[in-house]
């Protein structure tokens, strides 16, 4: 992803906004937040009606079904997002001296290949950074995890544009 939103990230920022972060949160939507963030295992959160609407809307957008282990995990890893900011995550962890998530923990964070150990990983690198990251830009990388989003994560962590992004690329759009 380069610096815009692809259709899978638009989806996953429009459901956070809506499910776990709405301008005007209710009980109802603290009780999702909290159960999400609680949940021990993949029915916890597949069992939960918003999540169903996400999985529906990215099932439509993708026109396959996605693979309900890794978005129950990302929807699990969202829950604790409390602000969604302009950079990746992995720019996040890069960002001064010394950065928020030391090198040798950001190595073994991109040596990860399962999604639920790559997913509580990140759930507790959270707090390093705030909570914050760009949401869109999280969803679509978690939800594509492979070689090349391992190696632009790379650039991103030491602050350099990846070879496929052109320098001068746009930031993504700041929300929230």
């Amino acid at each position: 992803m380069t610096g815009k939103q692809t259709e899978t990230g638009k989806i996953v920022l429009g459901w956070w906004r809506q499910s776990l972060r709405p301008e005007s949160e209710t009980g109802a939507v603290r009780g999702f937040r909290a159960r999400l963030r609680r949940a021990h295992g993949l029915l916890e959160i597949v069992s939960e009606p918003q999540f169903i609407a996400l999985h529906d809307d990215l099932a439509a957008a993708w026109k396959k079904r996605p693979d309900p282990v890794a978005l129950a995990t990302l929807a699990h890893l969202l829950a604790s997002v409390k602000k969604n900011a302009p950079q990746r995550i992995a720019q996040i962890f890069g960002m001064g001296d010394p950065p928020p998530l030391s090198q040798l923990r950001f190595q073994h964070l991109i040596r990860t290949d399962a999604l639920p150990e790559l997913g509580e990983d990140l759930r507790r690198a959270l707090p390093m950074i705030d909570y914050a990251c760009n949401v869109a830009a999280l969803a679509d990388d978690f939800l594509n995890w492979n070689e090349q989003t391992r190696a632009r994560w790379c650039f991103d962590y030491f602050g350099k544009a990846s070879p496929e992004t052109p320098a001068a690329a746009p930031e993504m759009e700041e929300t929230e």
